[in-house]
C-alpha cells in the first residue's frame, strides 16, 4: 500500500505525458496569493503558448457575485519545486472578460513602463532584498520567541548561528533550494536583526522579471510555511517596540549608472527620488510609517536623505560605488509588503522618464 508521501512524490512522467500548471496571482487585498492547478497536455515553456483561465473574483474581493468572472493571463513560468518534473509555476495578471486590467493588476502598469524605448536602453537591474518574519501558526508570535514572552535583546542574531539565535532555519534553506530549483533568479539569504525574522534577495534582475520572481519567490515561501505549520509575515513593523522591522530594500542601477561617469548619473537620480519622496513613500507599503521611524537603521518617514554606507538614510549608496565612480544605489523606504512591481517601475520612471 502506497503512502501520502508516495503518491505526492509520483513521477507523472513515467505513465504520462500530462503536465500540471499551478496558475498563480494576487488577490483583492493587494498581498494575497492565490493559485490554482490544471492539467495540460505535454511540457510548455512559454507563457504565450499556455490558455487563459478564469476564476470567481466574488471570493477574492476582485468581482461582484452578479459579474464574477475574472480571466487570467500567463504571464511567467517557473519549475515547480514541489511537484518536480515537467510541471510548472505559472505567475498571471488579471483582466474583466473585455480585457480591462483589474485595479489589483499592477503589473499592467509597470509592464509599459519597462517597454517604454527609454527605460528599455537603460537595462534596469534590480536587487530586492525581501524582510520576512517566521510566526508561530496558532499565536501569531515570532518562531522561537517564549510564549507571551520577548528573547534577548537584538545584538546576536543577526547572521547569527545556533539553535538560541537562529529560528527557522530548516524553512529558509529549503526556500533558498526550491527558488534556485524553480529558476528564480535567488541571489542569497541571511538572518535579520530580529530574532525569527530572515531575508531573502532577488537580482540582479531586469525591468518587469524582478516583480515576477519576487511575487514568486514570495509564493514558494507561502507553501513551505504551510508545508512546516508556521506562518510568514511580510508586516514591517510586525512587534512594536525596540525591535527592526521589515523591509524590502531595493538596489538599483541603469547602463548609464554602470558605465564610466555614473556616479553623476545616479546622483542626480537620487536627487530625482527626493523631489517625489512623498509619491514613492505612499506606494511603498501600509503600515511603513511604523518602520521608518528614524530608528532601527531606517530615515524618518517625512524626511528625504541619502548617504554613503549609511543604513539610517532614504538611499545608501555603497563605499565601492562612490570609489569607482559608477554602480548602484540602494532605496532603503519600501516595505516588506511592498508590491515589487510598483516600486520597481515607479524608480524606473522617476529615474528615467520624470522631468522636473
Amino acid at each position: 500500500m502506497s503512502l501520502l508521501s508516495d503518491l505526492i512524490n509520483l513521477n507523472l512522467s513515467e505513465s504520462s505525458e500530462n503536465i500540471i500548471a499551478e496558475y498563480i496571482w494576487v488577490g483583492g487585498s493587494g498581498m494575497d496569493l492565490r493559485s490554482k492547478a490544471r492539467t495540460l497536455p505535454g511540457a510548455v515553456d512559454e507563457p504565450a503558448k499556455l490558455p487563459k483561465w478564469n476564476y470567481d473574483g466574488s471570493s477574492t474581493d476582485q468581482a461582484p457575485g452578479d459579474d464574477s468572472e475574472v480571466i487570467l493571463y500567463p504571464q511567467a513560468i517557473f519549475k515547480d519545486p514541489f511537484r518536480r518534473g515537467n510541471n510548472i509555476l505559472v505567475i498571471c495578471d488579471v483582466y474583466t472578460p473585455a480585457g480591462e486590467p483589474l485595479p489589483t493588476n499592477k503589473r499592467y502598469d509597470a509592464a509599459k513602463i519597462f517597454s517604454h524605448p527609454d527605460v528599455v536602453a537603460e537595462v534596469p537591474w534590480y536587487g530586492i532584498e525581501q524582510e520576512y518574519t517566521l510566526l508561530q501558526k496558532d499565536v501569531n508570535w515570532p518562531l522561537g520567541w517564549p510564549l507571551g514572552g520577548f528573547p534577548g535583546p537584538q545584538g546576536p542574531y543577526y547572521c547569527g548561528v545556533g539553535a538560541d539565535k537562529a529560528y527557522g532555519r530548516d524553512i529558509v534553506d529549503a526556500h533558498y533550494k526550491a527558488c534556485v530549483y524553480a529558476g528564480i533568479n535567488i541571489s542569497g539569504i541571511n538572518g535579520e536583526v530580529m530574532p525569527g525574522q530572515w531575508e531573502f534577495q532577488v537580482g540582479p534582475s531586469v525591468g518587469i522579471s524582478a516583480g515576477d520572481e519576487v511575487w514568486a519567490a514570495r509564493y514558494i515561501l507561502e507553501r513551505i510555511t504551510e508545508l512546516a505549520g508556521a506562518i510568514v509575515s511580510f508586516d514591517p513593523k510586525p512587534i512594536p517596540g525596540d525591535w527592526n522591522g521589515a523591509g524590502a530594500h531595493t538596489n538599483y542601477s541603469t547602463k548609464s549608472m554602470r558605465e564610466e561617469g555614473g556616479y553623476e548619473v545616479i546622483k542626480k537620480a537620487i536627487e530625482k527620488l527626493g523631489l517625489r519622496h512623498k509619491e514613492h513613500i505612499a506606494a511603498y507599503g501600509k503600515g511603513n510609517e511604523r518602520r521608518l521611524t528614524g530608528k532601527h537603521e531606517t530615515a524618518d518617514i517625512n524626511t528625504f536623505s541619502w548617504g554613503v554606507a549609511n543604513r539610517g538614510s532614504s538611499v545608501r549608496v555603497g563605499r565601492d560605488t562612490e570609489k569607482q565612480g559608477k554602480g548602484y544605489f540602494e532605496d532603503r523606504r519600501p516595505a516588506s509588503n511592498m508590491d515589487p512591481y510598483v516600486v520597481t517601475s515607479m524608480i524606473a520612471e522617476t529615474t528615467i522618464l520624470w522631468k522636473p
